[in-house]
């Protein structure tokens, strides 16, 4: 066979190997420069794919924005390694849900406009909260004091995130149960029914006119579906 006719036979072989999971159960996500299965919600923050690593840029008068898998997703384990400006604070939403028009989801002090996320968030940031879950856009404060498991919340935990740095990060959600590690330590564990299910979102927070532009920078970031 001529080479450029078996290279365009090996072609859609080389894009599904891509996609497939290696011998772990993890796809890599951004590893093929694409955004295809996700969607940009709640404001206009842009994002790219340079080399692997997904760069979320803030847009000043944004609200918060997301890049959301376009499909809902319900126990995982998901892996990546993050580097914040240290003006920035950012996160990555779970099982977290896309309003509808006039929707006030219980917990929430009013309704939010359609296209908001809303849901338990994993914190980026360099004040000590890093690792600690928020419900964002809906009760507004931390799981680890709604559900009473401020005990993880160690002086080690508060300091897992090392800023102006990459710092390796794992979440599973497994039914009720959510956990969260920052470069090996544990920084949240607790359990809350009340999301079975959901998008996962990267998060480019808002900021303060006149202020930025800021980035926060993902890599290495590798999603398995679990049972």
């Amino acid at each position: 066979m001529h080479r450029c006719h078996l290279l365009l036979a090996l072609l859609p072989a080389l894009c599904l190997a891509s996609a497939r999971a290696d011998d772990t159960g993890f796809v890599r996500w951004f590893a093929d420069g694409t955004l295809d299965d996700f969607q940009v919600v709640s404001g206009s923050a842009t994002y790219v794919v340079q080399d692997g690593v997904l760069v979320g840029r803030t847009t000043e008068g944004s609200p918060n924005t997301f890049l959301a898998t376009k499909k809902p997703v319900k126990n995982f384990e998901l892996q990546f390694e993050v580097n914040v400006d240290d003006q920035l604070n950012s996160g990555v939403q779970v099982r977290s849900h896309i309003a509808t028009e006039g929707e006030q989801p219980e917990g929430a002090g009013g309704k939010l406009p359609a296209g908001r996320l809303y849901g338990p968030q994993c914190e980026i940031a360099i004040d000590g909260t890093a690792g600690n879950f928020y419900d964002e856009a809906r009760r507004g404060t931390w799981w680890s004091i709604l559900t009473k498991t401020d005990a993880v919340r160690t002086e080690a935990a508060t300091k897992a995130f090392r800023k102006g740095d990459w710092n390796a990060y794992r979440i599973v959600v497994e039914g009720d149960h959510y956990r969260s590690w920052i470069n090996g330590v544990p920084t949240a564990d607790f359990r809350q029914p009340h999301d079975p299910e959901g998008h996962i979102g990267f998060q480019v927070h808002g900021i303060a006119k006149g202020t930025g532009p800021y980035q926060v920078r993902w890599r290495n970031v590798r999603f398995k579906e679990l049972p």
